[in-house]
């Protein structure tokens, strides 16, 4: 039925079932929405007072009130009191880094060193290394370390014996690098010299120290050779006056026989030779002999 047509005593109760049913729905959309920002409060609260470290992670509390805690938080998902305690992760796995130094030896040679270091944090010593360097520890650190450990070994070596006694010295840089990070508590597992050169100035006279030996070689083995054909000459003449000698003794012993008969024997090989010679004709005579040189090619 028309409310037009409604009597006024019963439009007035239908109005009244009309805000009822309103009133109703007011009130659970608002029960809703309290529900939902209560739980969402409830979740709020429950995410900030948890926090998760991860592996090879570890955590030092920060209380606004206390300070530092000094125990180290593990692995896993943690409770907090919100806005009062504040987490920070550590990573204690071993990292790499490498640092170049230019350093003075013995000798006052300049030399660029490379040095790579594998560290790592004592986990028992978070909160001290938190309170007094913060996260970067090993940035703060290692550089400076460093170098000093490596201006003073390098400074104990001639330049040539950074080379010859290569192991002595990383055993000294690893000594003394591991003594010195001990005091920062930080740990190195390997410490390694990955490059070495030397200046501009050293590279140039070992260059030319090397051409030097090998001129020195060279002159040696001139002089030798020169000593070696000086005692050839000088065996060749004893050999050639011993020769002479013993010809003039038999001479003496056998008169000039054995003259001529050496005489004939050249005779008898230069004819040879000219015989197997094309250009050269032999012509008698009642008186004497000739020999003509004839050129094949006019």
């Amino acid at each position: 039925m028309p409310i037009k047509h409604l009597l006024p005593h019963q439009a007035f109760s239908f109005a009244q079932v009309n805000m009822g049913s309103n009133q109703a729905a007011v009130s659970f959309l608002t029960n809703i929405a309290r529900a939902a920002f209560g739980l969402g409060t409830a979740a709020t609260v429950l995410s900030s007072s948890l926090y998760t470290v991860d592996g090879g992670q570890r955590a030092v509390l920060f209380d606004r009130f206390r300070g530092v805690i000094d125990d180290t938080v593990g692995e896993g998902t943690h409770f907090l009191v919100p806005w009062l305690q504040k987490p920070y992760i550590f990573d204690i796995r071993t990292r790499p880094h490498t640092f170049s130094s230019i350093s003075g030896t013995k000798d006052l040679q300049m030399v660029n060193l490379t040095l790579r270091v594998l560290s790592r944090p004592e986990v028992n010593r978070l909160p001290a290394i938190f309170k007094t360097l913060g996260l970067e520890y090993d940035e703060k650190v290692l550089p400076s370390i460093g170098n000093e450990v490596l201006k003073a070994v390098v400074a104990q070596f001639n330049a040539d014996q950074l080379l010859t006694e290569r192991p002595r010295v990383s055993a000294l840089v690893r000594d003394s690098l591991i003594r010195r990070a001990k005091d920062f508590n930080i740990v190195l597992d390997d410490v390694a010299i990955t490059h070495l050169s030397y200046g501009a100035e050293f590279s140039r006279a070992v260059e030319q120290k090397q051409v030097a030996q090998q001129e020195a070689e060279r002159s040696k083995f001139v002089v030798a050779k020169a000593e070696q054909e000086r005692r050839a000459a000088i065996i060749r003449a004893e050999g050639e006056s011993e020769s002479a000698k013993l010809i003039s003794d038999a001479t003496s012993a056998a008169g000039m026989g054995l003259i001529e008969l050496r005489r004939i024997e050249a005779s008898r090989e230069i004819s040879s030779t000219l015989a197997r010679s094309n250009g050269v004709m032999y012509l008698p005579n009642s008186g004497s002999q000739m020999l003509l040189g004839l050129n094949p090619s006019r």
